[in-house]
C-alpha cells in the first residue's frame, strides 16, 4: 500500500534560481519529503496547460499501473484513444483544469483489472465481474447467452495543491467499458462467432458492475473518501471506423458509497459516408458530397474523401475529412491544397473545427485546420 500512500503527499517546490529557465516558462518540481506515511516521490508539473480545457500532466516515474492493459482487453485503437481522451475531457466538468493536475491512475492495477475482467468463477475467479458460463449447453449457446460484457475500466487521477504547497489526490475518474459486439471462439484455433449486445441489454449489465466497482474502490486505501467520476462507454465494433462513445455518467461525493442516478451522455461519432450519416445527419452528409464532387473535378484520380463527425447532441463539434491522393510533384501537391482550402472557406460552416488531412500512399502531405468561429484556417505543406 506504500504507492497509494505517497501519491497523496507531495510537496510542490518552485524553481527559482537554481535551474535553467528557457523563455517564461519555467516548469515547478514536486517532491515528496520521506516520512513514516510515504515514500519519496519527485516529479514535473508544467507551469502551463496547452489550452483552458487541457490539464497540466505529471511528469514522474508513476506511469499507469495498469499499463498496457487496455491494449489487450480493447480490440479497436480508436475505442481506446476515446476512452482515455473522452474520459479526460468530461473530466474538465468536474474537476477544473486550472485547479487540477492530470495523474495516470496509481491504484487499479494490471493485477486488479485482470482479475476484475474475468469470468465469475466461485474457485479460480472469485472477482471476477463478467457472467459465469451457464451449463448443459454447447460452448457456443454459452458463450452466446453469457457474453462478456466488460471490456475494460480506466483509471484517472486528479490532483490539487494544498496551503502547504503540496499537491494531493482530490478526485478520480472511471470508464467502464462495454462491448457492443462479443467475439469469441469455442475451440483453440477455431472460427470466430459474433455475439451483439443491444445498448438495453449493456446498459442493464453495466448498472450492475459500476456499483460492485464503486464498492471495491472505496475498500482500496486512499479511495475511502475521494470524490469519483463514473462513465460508461459503449465500444464500436472491432473494424468500425470511427469509435464508440460514452452513453452515461455519474458523480460519487466523497461521503457516499452508491451510485445514485445516471446522467445521459448525448454524443456519437458518425462516419461520412454512410448509410447512418445519409439517414440521420443529412446536412453534412450534403455538404461532404459537394465537397467530394468539387475534389474529384480537380482531382480525378484521388481514392475517396473520407468524413468523421463528433456530434454532441445535435451539433456537429469536429469535423476530420481524410483526402488520399497520388501526387508527382510539389507543385501539384500546393496547388490542390490552396485549392482544398478555398473549399473550405466557400463551403463548409464555420460552427465546428475542421481538420482535412491531405495523405499520399503512408505519408501525410498537407495538413488544413480551421477552429470553431474562425474564418481563416492554418495550412500547413510537410517537407
Amino acid at each position: 500500500m506504500n504507492r497509494i500512500k505517497y501519491s497523496l503527499l507531495i510537496i510542490v517546490l518552485l524553481l527559482a534560481g537554481c535551474a535553467p529557465q528557457f523563455g517564461e516558462d519555467p516548469e515547478e518540481t514536486i517532491v515528496d519529503d520521506s516520512t513514516e506515511e510515504a515514500e519519496q516521490e519527485t516529479a514535473i508539473i508544467p507551469t502551463h496547460n496547452l489550452s483552458e480545457d487541457t490539464y497540466r500532466v505529471l511528469v514522474d516515474s508513476s506511469l499507469s499501473q495498469a499499463r498496457g492493459v487496455i491494449t489487450n482487453q480493447v480490440s479497436n485503437r480508436l475505442d481506446i484513444d476515446e476512452l482515455e481522451e473522452g474520459l479526460r475531457r468530461h473530466s474538465t466538468s468536474v474537476y477544473d483544469p486550472d485547479k487540477y493536475f492530470f495523474q495516470e491512475g496509481q491504484y487499479l492495477t494490471e493485477d486488479i483489472l485482470y482479475s476484475w475482467l474475468e469470468r465469475y468463477d466461485k474457485e479460480e475467479h472469485p472477482l471476477g465481474l463478467n457472467p459465469a458460463l451457464g451449463e448443459g449447453e454447447t460452448s457456443e449457446e454459452a458463450e452466446r447467452k453469457n457474453p462478456k460484457y466488460l471490456s475494460h475500466i480506466v483509471e484517472q487521477n486528479y490532483l490539487t495543491k494544498t496551503d502547504g504547497e503540496m499537491v494531493k489526490l482530490s478526485g478520480i475518474s472511471i470508464a467502464i467499458a462495454m462491448k457492443s459486439v462479443y467475439r469469441f471462439q469455442t475451440e483453440v484455433g477455431g472460427p470466430y462467432y459474433y455475439q451483439e449486445i443491444s445498448k438495453n441489454k449493456m446498459l442493464s449489465e453495466a448498472n450492475k458492475i459500476a456499483d460492485e466497482v464503486l464498492k471495491r474502490i472505496r475498500e482500496i486505501e486512499g479511495l475511502e473518501k475521494v470524490p469519483v467520476m463514473m462513465m460508461i462507454y459503449r465500444e464500436a465494433p472491432q473494424s468500425s471506423l470511427v469509435p464508440g462513445n460514452f452513453v452515461a455518467k455519474t458523480n460519487i461525493a466523497g461521503d457516499e458509497s452508491s451510485i445514485g442516478d445516471w446522467k445521459e451522455v448525448d454524443e456519437n461519432y458518425v462516419l461520412f459516408p454512410s448509410n447512418n450519416a445519409e439517414k440521420n445527419y443529412s446536412d453534412t452528409s450534403a455538404t461532404l458530397s459537394d465537397f467530394e464532387a468539387d475534389v474529384a473535378s480537380y482531382f480525378p484520380n484521388y481514392v475517396s474523401v473520407i468524413g468523421k463527425g463528433f456530434y454532441q447532441g445535435e451539433e456537429l463539434r469536429d469535423l476530420t475529412i481524410d483526402i488520399p491522393v497520388s501526387f508527382y510533384g510539389k507543385s501539384e501537391l500546393i496547388g490542390f491544397t490552396q485549392y482544398v482550402y478555398g473549399l473550405v472557406l466557400s463551403g463548409f460552416p464555420n460552427h465546428y473545427n475542421l481538420e482535412i488531412n491531405i495523405t499520399s500512399g503512408q505519408n501525410q502531405e498537407a495538413l488544413i485546420v480551421r477552429e470553431a468561429g474562425e474564418e481563416e484556417g492554418f495550412v500547413h505543406i510537410y517537407n
